[in-house]
């Protein structure tokens, strides 16, 4: 983990379905708790190797509901589904928010091949 970027506000939309982060520097995304919840930094949906990745299915109305601060590097997101074992660093936050386009159209093809 480089922990180059450091957050300066992380904030839950009031429906608890879009984690808002601001970086210093002023860049902010915007993630869908769907988009977090089925690429969880987890060994849950990672696996423990190449090739053990998971696709969870019906997240589409996931919604967050804590976060939690793990060090002074990520948080922990809590979703109403009873997931919580991803720890969400800065830098994956910051990943995601650059690629979440192309990581939920991965996700959706993953879905829709039934794998």
């Amino acid at each position: 983990m480089m922990n180059d970027v450091w957050p300066s506000e992380i904030r839950l939309s009031t429906d608890k379905k879009t984690l808002n982060v601001t970086f210093e520097g002023g860049n902010s995304v915007a993630l869908s708790a769907e988009l977090l919840r089925v690429e969880s930094p987890s060994a849950e949906v990672q696996g423990h190797g190449v090739g053990q990745k998971t696709t969870p299915l019906g997240k589409q109305d996931v919604r967050i509901t804590g976060i939690e601060p793990v060090g002074n590097y990520a948080v922990r997101l809590i979703f109403d589904d009873g997931h919580s074992t991803g720890i969400f660093s800065w830098d994956i936050l910051q990943d995601y928010g650059q690629r979440q386009d192309s990581l939920m159209a991965d996700y959706r093809d993953r879905v829709a091949a039934g794998s």
